[in-house]
């Protein structure tokens, strides 16, 4: 597996760590949520550029993208 593979995987399986929606899938994130994190900025770090992706693929409509690699492919450490 290439490196994006295994972010997209990792990605699927995150949640959000605090806030409002702690314990929820980032990819179930509200949109409103996600767009008011763009224009404030996201958090730095690994969380910053997975709500990044988050972002775009809501913005393209590409979120079940995200649901079924989380059904392909169960929790692992990668």
């Amino acid at each position: 597996m290439n490196q994006d593979q295994i972010k997209l995987i990792q990605l699927a399986h995150t949640k959000m760590p605090f806030g409002k929606y702690e314990g929820r899938f980032l990819i179930d994130l509200p949109e409103y949520y996600v767009v008011w994190y763009s224009n404030k900025g996201f958090p730095k770090g690994t969380l910053g550029e997975q709500m990044q992706l988050v972002y775009e693929l809501k913005l393209n409509g590409l979120e079940e993208l995200i649901r079924n690699i989380k059904r392909q492919y169960p929790k692992q450490d990668f």
